[in-house]
């Protein structure tokens, strides 16, 4: 089939923040019909809610012929062998990786368990500004603006910056 083109946010704020996104895009690269095209830099960026530790965050691009539920399934299932624990209430805790579908191409789903594009895509600088380094005229699908148009407006106020080579 066509492949479908993906953009995957990567999380961690436990351990070996860098090799922790490094070995999730690795996992990613291996699943089936799946290819890693590009990836941004990797950021640092204040935690939001409880967490107390920074997140290392990059994005990748990447091209599927899996289905956004299927792939849905394994990001979960990559999540849950490095060590992911889902603590029921506890949404903003620290995590080892977090893995989130942002956009799944023009693709616009409103399940329980799945929304593309991802919600919080225009309050997060953490995801808008390594999502603008591979994409910036790439339009949001229900909003209709451009990646690089809502960086201009994001609010958030965390902190955020460039991970130097060996931090």
């Amino acid at each position: 089939g066509m492949p479908h083109r993906v953009f995957i946010g990567i999380g961690s704020n436990l351990g070996e923040r860098r090799s922790n996104c490094r070995e999730a895009r690795q996992r990613i690269a291996q699943l089936p019909k799946t290819r890693v095209v590009k990836e941004s830099s990797l950021y640092e960026s204040e935690p939001h809610g409880n967490a107390k530790t920074w997140f290392a965050n990059s994005v990748i691009e990447v091209e599927t012929e899996m289905t956004s539920p299927e792939f849905l399934k394994k990001l979960l299932a990559i999540e849950e062998e490095m060590g992911r624990k889902r603590v029921k209430g506890k949404k903003w805790g620290s995590r080892i990786i977090d893995l989130d579908i942002l956009f799944f191409d023009n693709e616009i789903v409103n399940k329980r368990n799945l929304k593309i594009p991802h919600p919080r895509i225009r309050e997060r600088r953490f995801v808008l500004l390594p999502l603008s380094e591979l994409a910036p005229q790439l339009i949001h699908p229900s909003l209709n603006v451009s990646v690089s148009e809502l960086l201009a407006k994001v609010k958030d106020p965390k902190k955020i910056q460039m991970m130097g080579p060996g931090e």
